[in-house]
């Protein structure tokens, strides 16, 4: 079995977010990028299906050279090879389509992907990418089986679970219950070595265009911040107060 797991490059949820250029970019000087939460727990469970059933794991990533140290860190905690699609990642629409090309090229049984991103939170590419490749897609996903070409996934749902039935090739949008956050793997030194030694392609990206742009950005007002009330508002910020107060 041919599994393709997708990861995305961004920064630790610790990271300190700044923007630039009149808040249009966003500013990565200082911040420190990993492996998306979502895409850390399907790399995981890929990992089981090669220990278990000898599967074949591939790592892919739009993005420029700077990605590189992620994927690295995904061949140290076991993937057997990684794919860099040249080109900056832009909105879901072109991501999900390099992605459908490497796809399609590589002849995968099993793509597995994050729900979403914790960047920009789009939650789109996994679905568009079935889209583009005419695969079976479970969203949501929390538990996958597969035996032979027959899987068994469990999607959590409003108020619960629904288990699937489908057949390969399977595309994924997996999330945290996929594997444990204690199964979570942390490579050790003779993984970063191995590392060094696998392949990390570098492919060329298609000819393709940004459906949406990002016009600006603006960070939320922090908990507890004081909001200062000018002369011109007083009267309706009192009018405001006086309503809640009666109706509770």
């Amino acid at each position: 079995m041919k599994i393709l797991v997708c990861i995305s490059h961004v920064p630790d949820t610790t990271s300190k977010i700044n923007f630039v250029e009149n808040d249009t970019k966003f500013d990565t000087n200082g911040v420190q990028f990993v492996i998306n939460p979502n895409d850390e727990f399907g790399l995981t469970r890929a990992m089981w299906f090669k220990e278990k059933q000898s599967a074949n794991v591939t790592v892919v990533n739009v993005g420029g050279a700077e990605t590189e140290p992620t994927l690295r860190k995904a061949l140290a905690i076991g993937a057997d090879a990684a794919i860099r699609v040249n080109t900056v990642a832009t909105d879901g629409f072109s991501v999900a389509k390099q992605l459908a090309h490497v796809i399609k090229d590589g002849g995968y049984d099993l793509v597995i992907a994050g729900r979403e991103s914790i960047d920009y939170n789009g939650g789109m590419v996994p679905g568009m990418i079935a889209g583009l490749t005419q695969a079976n897609f479970v969203n949501n996903c929390i538990g996958l089986e597969i035996d032979g070409t027959s899987a068994k996934a469990v999607r959590e749902i409003d108020g619960g679970k629904e288990t699937v039935s489908t057949s390969l090739p399977l595309i994924i949008g997996g999330q945290k219950g996929l594997v444990e956050e204690s199964d979570l793997r942390i490579p050790n030194m003779r993984g970063i070595m191995m590392a060094r030694k696998k392949p990390l392609n570098v492919v060329e990206p298609l000819d393709t265009n940004a459906e949406t742009t990002s016009i600006s950005f603006e960070k939320p007002t922090p908990k507890g911040a004081v909001t200062l009330v000018s002369p011109d508002n007083l009267d309706e910020l009192v009018n405001l107060l006086h309503n809640e107060a009666k109706v509770i």
